[in-house]
């Protein structure tokens, strides 16, 4: 248990140190860091279509893409194809959940796709899909609920 804890509570001078550092980055520093590189290939109204050749700084210990780099992928693109639908707003998320299917490595390039299955006036539902663009294989499966905020009519 101790050992699980010390490896939470990392608190030596160095980590200090990037903490500071990373307290002081611009806001909404971290969908930069996920998406930097991120071709769009296709867009059109409901449906998003993106390349990304993946970077060593999204591999987790067994070097290949992050499950949180996924998560933040799925939330990213789902927002983009909400945002597609002409939606003032891509609201705020109500459920995200991810199927992990198999695994990506440093520079093998993924494609991501996201559809808007369901576009209302309060919730809206993406499904998004990153696979190998060499030959379509699902690496991730994942399902964004979104509830739009309806803006107040006074």
């Amino acid at each position: 248990m101790e050992k699980i804890k010390t490896q939470l509570e990392k608190h030596n001078d160095d980590d200090r140190k990037v903490a500071s550092a990373i307290d002081g980055l611009p806001l909404r520093f971290y969908e930069h860091f996920v998406m930097a590189g991120l071709r769009v290939d296709l867009i059109e109204p409901g449906r998003i279509v993106c390349t990304l050749k993946v970077p060593a700084r999204l591999l987790n210990n067994n070097n290949s893409l992050h499950g949180g780099a996924s998560a933040s992928l799925v939330d990213c693109i789902g927002s983009a194809a909400i945002a597609t639908m002409g939606s003032t707003t891509t609201g705020v998320s109500l459920e995200i959940s991810l199927s992990y299917l198999d695994a990506a490595y440093l520079d093998e390039e993924i494609e991501i796709e996201s559809k808007v299955l369901r576009m209302g006036r309060s919730i809206a539902v993406v499904n998004v899909e990153l696979r190998r663009k060499d030959n379509g294989k699902i690496i991730v499966e994942g399902r964004h609920t979104k509830y739009l905020a309806i803006s107040s009519k006074l």
